[in-house]
């Protein structure tokens, strides 16, 4: 049994980093297993086992990954009014491992019924983790960045070993000798059950010691009244599966979403601003701009899953350093090992930066991260270069493609989480980490009409000539990134007032 600890506690560590934060951290690497190994999965299943054309299942894709991202948001606005973050993520993680069950039973018969579980369950587990991460610091600790970064590496090393191991076992690159040909598919999906087990597992097992964080907002109320709001959410949100499962199959669907879920999210937090301080908006305003800039972002980024998920399927051999290596399983982890391997790094070089009080504003680290993805993209261009008359390239290159990338998404998507967090009041927090990965849900709806005009380029193409039209795509979008990363640094002043001394 933990001790409850009271906050004061909890936000006067010793050290570097809270301990619970290693809980959390542990909690969010089984999940991310679970998340990713099956996010890994999705392109290669539909177009293999599907038999959709790569034009469709990049749209399927992105229609997927935007449903998720978007659910966050309104899983933070449940947490942050009826459930509180610690009920939001338990009941969340039910809802995955049930998806990832009926995935593994069944994934052609009962694919987007699956995916609509994980699609909801993930709306209400993935804001809230990172919300609890947030409170444990008090608002102007010097370490929090350090300590999102760190949680960033949980993040991604859960996505390491699924987006890997997931996809290999069903490509049959992985335990092709213990698992049949016919139940490949099922076994990988159903990997991604067993570690969300475990991620809810450890979190109930040490959420006494995060004290007060995470409790329900509604405890000024009779208890009947909050049972009655909390049963309404539970059983809400499985009425609303049979739609989600309707809306992501039919993309058309997607696209009326996209349409009004950002929109009314604007409309909202403009509602509740009405509520607070000048200065309190002046900060909201500053959020809006991360946030809008980092659907650029995400939507050139989450080519991982779509686009790229082809390229190293098609153009990529499976060969680096002289060992084999499954291309796909390469293209889904090798951004996250170099996260783990240079995050606290990373983190580390933060720290030392504010103590010589030369660190850049959070601004600046967001137009370093476009430039480093821009460089990265321009990696993937450059692999047609070495490519045999076959269209096949080197492993090696592109995988250093995703070293460079890495660097920019360490200069954002870590220091954007701990940014929502600073800039956001109190009563707010979950609602704007919710809008951060919105803005993701839209990148990844773009990334799926990225993905899919160049996929439509290519229907009919050589092998060769498909490298060529994906890599001047890649070249694209590098230059499109440049010129985002230049915009941030030169309007880093006056988002700097904005932001009211926050750094």
């Amino acid at each position: 049994m933990y001790q409850t600890d009271n906050l004061e506690t909890i936000q006067n560590f010793k050290g570097k980093y809270p301990k619970q934060l290693w809980y959390l951290f542990f909690s969010e690497m089984w999940e991310r297993f679970s998340f990713y190994g099956m996010r890994g999965m999705l392109v290669i299943f539909m177009v293999s086992q599907l038999m959709m054309n790569g034009e469709v299942a990049n749209l399927q894709y992105g229609a997927t990954q935007a449903f998720v991202y978007a659910f966050t948001f309104i899983g933070g606005l449940f947490a942050d009014k009826i459930l509180g973050y610690r009920k939001s993520l338990f009941w969340g993680g039910l809802l995955m491992i049930v998806g990832s069950v009926i995935l593994a039973i069944d994934p052609k018969q009962f694919f987007f019924f699956g995916i609509s579980f994980t699609i909801v369950g993930t709306g209400f587990f993935k804001p809230n983790i990172s919300t609890m991460v947030g409170k444990l610091y008090k608002d102007d600790d010097i370490r929090r960045d350090a300590g999102f970064s760190l949680f960033y590496a949980g993040v991604n090393l859960g996505a390491l070993i699924g987006g890997y191991i997931c996809i290999a076992v069903a490509n049959g690159s992985m335990l092709s000798s213990m698992v049949p040909e016919h139940l490949r598919w099922n076994v990988a999906f159903g990997f991604a059950s067993v570690v969300m087990f475990i991620s809810l597992i450890t979190f109930t097992q040490t959420q006494k010691s995060l004290g007060p964080i995470g409790l329900s907002p509604l405890t000024h109320l009779e208890t009947s009244k909050r049972k009655l709001y909390e049963y309404a959410t539970y059983i809400g949100s499985l009425i609303v599966l049979p739609i989600i499962m309707t809306m992501v199959s039919k993309t058309e669907y997607t696209d009326i979403f996209m349409y009004i879920i950002g929109p009314c999210s604007l409309l909202y937090l403009f509602y509740e601003m009405k509520n607070y301080s000048v200065a309190e908006n002046k900060k909201l305003l500053a959020a809006l701009v991360f946030i809008i800039f980092s659907i650029f972002f995400w939507a050139f980024f989450e080519q991982s899953g779509g686009s790229l998920s082809l390229f190293a399927a098609n153009n990529l051999n499976n060969t680096m350093f002289g060992m084999k290596f499954d291309p796909n399983g390469v293209n889904n982890s090798a951004n996250s090992l170099f996260v783990i391997v240079f995050a606290a790094l990373v983190g580390m070089v933060w720290l030392w930066m504010a103590r010589k009080k030369i660190e850049p504003n959070t601004i600046v680290k967001f137009g370093l991260g476009f430039l480093f993805l821009a460089g990265g993209f321009y990696v993937f261009y450059y692999t047609k270069f070495f490519a045999d008359a076959n269209g096949m390239t080197g492993l090696d290159l592109f995988t250093f493609g995703w070293f460079v990338i890495t660097f920019g998404e360490l200069c954002l998507s870590p220091i954007g989480m701990s940014v929502m967090t600073k800039l956001s009041p109190e009563k707010l927090q979950a609602v704007l980490m919710g809008m951060w990965f919105l803005a993701s849900a839209y990148g990844q709806y773009f990334a799926g009409l990225l993905g899919a005009n160049i996929a439509k380029a290519s229907e009919h193409a050589t092998n060769l000539e498909k490298l060529n039209i994906y890599a001047d795509g890649y070249k694209q979008l590098a230059l499109y990134a440049l010129i985002a990363g230049i915009i941030l640094i030169v309007i880093a002043p006056l988002v700097k007032k904005l932001m009211q001394g926050v750094k």
